[in-house]
């Protein structure tokens, strides 16, 4: 099975670090990688939000051979519909992916993130996604988030303070990590969550995997 991973953001480091996640996350793959060649290092906003599906679009815009699945590794699921409509191989969403793991079995699910700029665009996925019954809302870490994310110790700290905070104030049964770029630090809290933490980038493997498989 050969994935093509795509980061939306312009960080090549991001990208090698979801890259390393995917290609752990099931035996058996195959993970191809790609940067956006244009946009934002992080997306923070709905306005870079809509870059990044610009720069996604530009990505994929050559036809492309040998691949069986896409992961659009951003929260915000930057060009997922358009891409549906023009590509003959699935395309997961890491939001999606994430959001359905965690709905599973009628769980209720909050979403730990560091974008409150992007706690709109949250909800609406949620809700195009059929989990409005189940969605209780976005968590944000607290610090500056350009801050907390320049220190992978800070940010994991501030992921678990506020993932503890979702289960305890929201009464969530499941977290999802709300962002690529917080991929390795939600694999270093998920033992200290007391439910379970959904890792978006492991999810839209499997969902990606599970797809290919059925065409």
């Amino acid at each position: 099975m050969h994935l093509l991973l795509i980061n939306p953001n312009t960080s090549r480091a991001t990208t090698e670090s979801m890259a390393g996640i995917a290609r752990n996350a099931m035996p058996g793959i195959t993970v191809e990688c790609l940067t956006a060649p244009f946009g934002v290092p992080l997306i923070t906003n709905a306005t870079e939000l809509a870059l990044a599906a610009e720069a996604v679009a530009a990505a994929l815009a050559a036809p492309r051979t040998g691949i069986d699945g896409i992961v659009i590794a951003a929260f915000g699921d930057p060009a997922l519909q358009s891409l549906r409509q023009r590509l003959a191989v699935p395309v997961t969403g890491i939001a999606e992916a994430g959001m359905a793991e965690a709905g599973q079995d009628g769980r209720r699910f909050a979403v730990v993130t560091t974008t409150p700029d992007l706690v709109t665009s949250i909800a609406g996925l949620a809700e195009g996604y059929g989990h409005g019954g189940a969605f209780l809302g976005t968590v944000l870490t607290k610090g500056d988030i350009r801050t907390v994310m320049a220190d992978p110790d800070r940010l994991a700290e501030a992921l678990l303070e506020a993932s503890r905070r979702a289960v305890r104030e929201f009464g969530a049964d499941a977290v999802v990590i709300g962002g690529g770029p917080l991929a390795l630090a939600a694999r270093r809290i998920g033992p200290d969550v007391p439910v379970p933490l959904i890792e978006p980038v492991p999810a839209a493997v499997r969902l990606a995997v599970a797809r290919a498989a059925k065409t």
